[in-house]
């Protein structure tokens, strides 16, 4: 509910936009772009074709550009940034907080990434360095690496007065993060801990030691489970010495849940979630021709498979009929597992320990669909052709065919991750190519035996 709402807003947004934009008055253009969010101003850019995108872009607030580019894709970032001369650059991203700036450093321009690091003061240039160090995808690459830490040695007090002659906490902040000498991660206390007990309080008496603190390798799927699970609002980053590094926000794990939901949409088409929508054409036809080869040759393998029968097709012409019905239906049989399994892998559901309960579960599943449903399809291609041999020889075609669905379903994922490749991205063509080349070897096999014997 709250995403459709949050679509049609989305939508109106835009049609306001392009009206405006398409009257020539800039003015109500640029009071609506500045009412919105930089979440919002990225997702509207993304939605608007290069001539307008660039009119709009203009006319964004200079203090928000930094975040606007945080929040849009590859794409649709290296176009915006075209557009900008090197001093604009360097203003809009160098009050972005370091976990932010890491995602952009690396599609910023030679130049520019040393004008940056020339403005940034000797500590944030060494923890930007630190976090870059880190691969992409990893805890320590989603960290900040400002945080606020105590000593358990403190008082209340002692602690209240630092953070005063402080002034400010970074984002988010809910916890400060107790340490050892050695910055070794003890536990920590949340703020309203801080404000609820008495000045001369211990601070080690409000230590909550409970959550466990991320590993800086750990992956960012794992790190948006563990969030998931806890319920946490933000979380402590360690190194393998129980070095405290930095820590990871809701914000963060926000952004990574999303990227995943739309890798697997797009994934499951051969598309990459920050692929522009309104890219060149030529840059278009490269991104999607290399899936459309795979499933054209997985195509001609099925369709050799029918030629392979075609003096059966020739005397049953009812059998191209139906030919269809096998493969398009056991296709989306399959999908559904596929979905699960994709979905299971991401959120680390699925493993050595329960794969052949799950397989044994689909495979029963299958049969059961694959009866009822081949009943349902039987009778209507035996009340149609007048011939009870092939309502038989389309039901159990079915039902065999839904079996070879759960087994891809479930067999090509789990393959496809222990080959380090995207279960997402491939586990649909191999889909494909399995239920059609065996849908059409089924039905036209058990055809050939029952209907010419």
């Amino acid at each position: 509910m709250a995403e459709a709402v949050r679509h049609d807003k989305t939508a109106r947004q835009l049609r306001l936009l392009s009206d405006a934009l398409d009257s020539g008055r800039l003015g109500p253009v640029r009071r609506l772009v500045n009412t919105l969010s930089p979440a919002e101003i990225g997702n509207l850019l993304e939605s608007l074709p290069p001539g307008k995108r660039e009119v709009v872009w203009g006319l964004v607030d200079a203090e928000d550009d930094g975040e606007v580019l945080v929040h849009v894709g590859d794409e649709v970032r290296e176009s915006l940034l075209a557009d900008m001369d090197p001093d604009e650059i360097v203003a809009a991203v160098e009050d972005l907080d370091i976990d932010d700036l890491a995602d952009l450093v690396e599609d910023l321009p030679d130049t520019v990434i040393d004008e940056v690091l020339k403005s940034m003061d000797r500590e944030n240039r060494e923890r930007l360095e630190q976090v870059l160090s880190y691969d992409e995808d990893t805890a320590g690459r989603l960290m900040n690496p400002d945080v606020v830490t105590v000593r358990a040695d403190t008082t209340v007090d002692v602690v209240l007065r630092y953070l005063r002659l402080r002034g400010e906490l970074p984002e988010h902040t809910d916890h400060l993060y107790v340490v050892s000498r050695r910055h070794q991660y003890i536990g920590r206390i949340a703020l309203a801990a801080l404000l609820t007990h008495e000045p001369g309080t211990p601070i080690n008496k409000l230590i909550d030691d409970e959550q466990a603190a991320i590993d800086v390798d750990e992956s960012a799927n794992e790190v948006a489970r563990q969030f998931s699970d806890h319920d946490w609002l933000s979380a402590p980053v360690v190194d393998d010495n129980n070095i405290l590094l930095g820590r990871i926000t809701i914000d963060d794990v926000v952004d990574i849940i999303r990227d995943q939901a739309e890798h697997q949409a797009l994934s499951a088409a051969g598309l990459d979630e920050d692929d522009d929508m309104f890219s060149p054409v030529p840059r278009a036809v490269r991104r999607r021709v290399v899936w459309l080869a795979v499933n054209m040759v997985t195509a001609f393998i099925a369709s050799s498979v029918v030629g392979q029968f075609e003096a059966t097709i020739e005397k049953i012409v009812a059998l191209a009929v139906l030919m269809p019905i096998v493969a398009g239906m056991g296709g989306n049989a399959g999908t559904q597992v596929l979905a699960l399994m994709v979905r299971g892998l991401a959120l680390g559901q699925v493993g050595a320990s329960n794969v052949r309960t799950l397989l044994w579960k689909e495979i029963r599943v299958a049969l059961l669909n694959g009866l009822l449903l081949g009943t349902v399809v039987g009778s209507v291609a035996w009340a149609w052709f007048h011939d009870p041999r092939l309502g038989l020889v389309i039901g159990s075609a079915l039902t065999l065919n839904f079996c070879v669905a759960a087994l891809t379903g479930v067999l090509a994922p789990l393959t496809l991750k222990r080959m380090n490749l995207d279960p997402a991205l491939a586990g649909g063509v191999i889909l494909t190519a399995m239920t059609d080349t065996l849908g059409f070897l089924s039905f036209l096999g058990l055809a050939t035996l029952i209907l010419l014997k």
